[in-house]
């Protein structure tokens, strides 16, 4: 766990943050978010159909993994003296790869760089959630933050 201030955030420069503990993305939570969201496309709910589909099986939501990154970050990030702490933005996010029901994932992060803004500070994280055993990750991107103190 890194431990930040706001004036930390605000001076900015790259910071690793490291990576989180495995989450199972079984098919139990892939249902959930389908009914959470309306999302019930075959080759995420339906076992049958997709074990002869293109990946041999269910698959997660790519949003069911960009999903999970604001509770996995709380693993890797605390900003000390910040009352608040909100989402505001994606700059840009990238599905990269496929996450096969079953699948174990993982965030890692880093600290792009941050700004103030009125009582508080944005900052820019660059996250990759990882996929156990796999050559390339689940997604890429960047998202921000906005830290009130």
């Amino acid at each position: 766990m890194t431990t930040l201030t706001l004036e930390e955030l605000e001076r900015g420069g790259e910071r690793e943050l490291g990576t989180t503990e495995w989450v199972t993305l079984d098919q139990r939570r892939i249902d959930l978010f389908a009914e959470a969201t309306g999302d019930h496309q075959w080759i995420l709910v339906d076992r049958e159909r997709a074990a002869s589909g293109p990946f041999g099986g269910t698959i997660a939501h790519g949003y069911l993994s960009l999903s999970l990154i604001p509770g996995l970050l709380s693993e890797l990030v605390e900003v000390s003296d910040a009352k608040m702490g909100i989402n505001y933005g994606i700059e840009k996010i990238r599905f990269t790869s496929p996450v096969p029901s079953g699948s174990e994932v993982r965030l890692k992060a880093s600290v792009l760089g941050g700004e103030r803004r009125g009582e508080g500070v944005l900052y820019r994280l660059g996250v990759e959630v990882e996929i156990k055993d796999a050559e390339k990750p689940a997604l890429v991107g960047e998202l921000l933050y906005y830290a009130v103190g």
